[in-house]
């Protein structure tokens, strides 16, 4: 049976969810939250104890609770696929390859993969969505060695990620991302369903195993209607570095 501060968690995850609380904006006091479900506010504060330790909601001693992320937010603060993200969330990821072709490695390709310029290489256009509806292009290029292992899997698989480990023990252990703005061109405009120049949130990042070994680049595009990024800070620790766009 469900502990009733576990239940009060979930329903305010749900409605940070909804934006019933948006980012930046404050929780009700939890004398106001405990007379709303009829608890005790040592139970109210469990529950919110959770939502702390989730980075959803931040915490100060004798202030009200700020709300910081949602979970449809992608965090930094941890490298996860997008199906493991929609799935944290409740959602459905669905994809589909809309290309896969080899191409000789260009110059970019061999310094991100750290391969000889002309290797072949796998280049696979997939898109994204959740709930049936399209948020991403992945336009993802694939190191040699890993690329008949992507070449195999289903053009659908909701998750590339977990198909490769569960295939070939793949770990995808350290990302780097540059995040940047662009306008949507006739390729996007058709296959997200929105209009030629709309703006894009882009992503291009890097991915490599445990041992450094680079797996991956890929250029990601999403609708900033759908999607949102977030990076937590502390004094202590800081997971966002600035660059000068190239």
């Amino acid at each position: 049976m469900t502990a009733r501060h576990e239940e009060i968690a979930d329903e305010l995850r749900q409605a940070i969810d909804r934006e019933e609380y948006t980012v930046g904006s404050l929780l009700p006091a939890e004398t106001d939250l405990a007379a709303r479900y009829g608890v005790s506010r040592g139970t109210v504060r469990q529950a919110v104890a959770a939502l702390t330790a989730e980075g959803l909601i931040g915490s100060r001693q004798g202030a009200r609770r700020v709300v910081l992320a949602s979970r449809r937010s992608q965090s930094f603060a941890e490298l996860r696929s997008f199906a493991q993200w929609a799935n944290a969330m409740g959602r459905e990821a669905i994809g589909h390859v809309v290309s896969q072709e080899y191409h000789p490695a260009t110059k970019e390709d061999a310094v991100r993969l750290q391969l000889s310029a002309g290797t072949p290489v796998l280049h696979v256009l997939r898109v994204r969505g959740l709930d049936g509806e399209p948020v991403l292009l992945e336009r993802t290029v694939y190191a040699d060695w890993i690329s008949p292992a992507v070449e195999s899997i289903e053009p659908d698989c909701a998750s590339v990620t977990q198909r490769l480990y569960e295939d070939t023990g793949l770990v995808f252990a350290y990302g780097e991302h540059v995040i940047d703005a662009v306008s949507a061109g006739a390729q996007d405009a058709e296959l997200l369903g929105i209009r030629r120049t709309s703006p894009l949130l882009r992503v291009r990042r890097v991915t490599t195993t445990r041992e450094g070994r680079p797996v991956e680049w890929s250029d990601d595009r999403y609708r900033p209607d759908a999607v949102s990024f977030s990076v937590h800070n502390s004094i202590d620790n800081n997971a966002l570095a600035r660059k000068t766009a190239d």
